[in-house]
């Protein structure tokens, strides 16, 4: 149980008994510290090396890059413009609450990882989690009804071709998600259109650009991953923590509990609260989350009952600690590390349902998903093999990126690849 434990310390070599001599260990200066490295730092410098794994953050990455920018990667609304005179930024005063809301998320959690090094990993990923719900609440209120607005896409082409506009500064794709491109449609060159200079990836039946889809798609495979997993694990992780610690009674109910939810069909629940309630986004994170908590309650309630009788728990009670600091504070970091495992696979799990049940046309409205693109290479008498390759390729490739970093934080986790018995 001592190799399992959830600290390290590096060994030193054996050899010379004076400060500097060969085969010596180094002189520690007055009041330093051996370098300790917890059980999660070791498996994370491990997987690190796994090339398999660099690929998959790689790709991960990229796409999350993709999603934090979508604004400022693909808009109809140009990012600087000089119009009658008048400086101003259209694609700013277009941004939605969401969109403030991830800017406000990604560089304040970076900000905290960062320049807050003197808490543990666990402190910091409770202080990013409270940042966005301040944020999400914030950006909400302020920003909420700008979703009601109508605009008009075509109005800065217009302007443009129409020598209005003196200067402009467009993003990468000049189009959005949502800019059916009706003022460049053509009665003999009707939609979808294949790939060509100025569409990259062409055009769905809707006569959207898809490479504008597929960027802002990318939102929307990270944010019901990563909510729906994080809404799992916390409702996981609060009944196992529960079930392990205190057992008896507790430990019974909520092994019922988690055998109710285990035969809950997740995906035919989902086609059932789509069908009688609305095809709303958070619903489905809500549901997706709500129903695959069973594992992550297991793994926590497992490593509770091996965990609750250890020296550090008893010296906590006898300082008389009260019971939820002993659990969430002492217990819960040491025994973490499988659940953040399995949440890899998680992520992989509720992208592959909200992209099924687009592909089945229940998805959400009006936004940009994998999924709805996929749908439309089928949707005709013929096969559009634009519309199924880009898509498809993106789920695969993010779905097997979060397996093969799943896999390889297993394989560093597992005592015998650090050549234990």
């Amino acid at each position: 149980m001592s190799e399992l434990g959830t600290t390290a310390v590096l060994p030193t070599p054996r050899g010379g008994s004076e400060p500097g001599a060969a085969g010596s260990p180094p002189s520690l200066t007055p009041g330093a510290r051996p370098k300790v490295r917890g059980l999660i730092g070791l498996a994370m410098d491990k997987a690190r090396s796994d090339a398999a794994a660099r690929v998959g953050a790689t790709w991960l990455v990229v796409v999350g890059f993709f999603a934090v920018f979508a604004p400022v990667l693909a808009n109809s609304r140009p990012i600087l413009l000089k119009i009658n005179g008048q400086w101003s930024s259209p694609m700013l005063n277009g941004l939605e609450w969401t969109d403030v809301f991830v800017f406000i998320s990604v560089f304040g959690g970076i900000a905290i990882i960062r320049f807050v090094p003197k808490v543990g990993a666990f402190a910091r990923m409770l202080l990013v989690g409270a940042l966005m719900i301040v944020a999400g609440t914030a950006c909400f209120l302020a920003l909420g009804e700008r979703s009601d607005r109508v605009f008009v896409y075509s109005t800065y082409r217009e302007a443009s071709a129409a020598g209005q506009v003196q200067w402009v500064m467009n993003a990468p794709i000049p189009y959005s998600p949502s800019d059916y491109l009706r003022d460049e449609f053509k009665p003999d060159d009707p939609f979808p259109w294949a790939p060509r200079h100025g569409h990259w990836m062409g055009t769905e039946i809707n006569g959207s650009d898809i490479t504008s889809r597929m960027i802002h798609a990318c939102r929307i495979a990270l944010s019901v991953g990563l909510v729906a997993e994080g809404v799992s694990m916390v409702v996981g992780t609060v009944i196992g923590a529960l079930m392990g610690y205190f057992g008896g009674v507790v430990d019974l109910l909520g092994m019922r509990l988690l055998e109710i939810f285990s035969s809950i069909p997740q995906f035919y629940l989902l086609l059932a609260c789509v069908a009688f309630f609305s095809r709303n986004l958070y619903l489905i994170m809500l549901i997706i989350g709500l129903t695959s908590w069973t594992g992550y309650s297991a793994f926590i309630r497992a490593q509770f009952l091996s965990l609750r009788n250890q020296d550090f728990v008893q010296a906590a009670r006898a300082a008389g600690l009260p019971t939820w600091r002993i659990v969430f504070l002492h217990v819960l970091p040491s025994g973490i590390a499988p659940v953040l495992v399995s949440a890899t696979f998680g992520v992989a799990s509720a992208i592959t349902a909200e992209a099924g049940l687009s592909f089945l046309g229940i998805g959400p409205v009006d936004v940009a998903s994998w999924g709805a693109l996929l749908i439309q290479a089928i949707a005709a008498t013929r096969f559009y093999w634009w519309l199924g390759l880009f898509p498809g390729m993106a789920i695969f490739l993010t779905v097997l990126s979060y397996n093969l970093i799943g896999e390889s934080l297993r394989d560093a986790l597992d005592p015998r690849s650090h050549g234990r018995s």
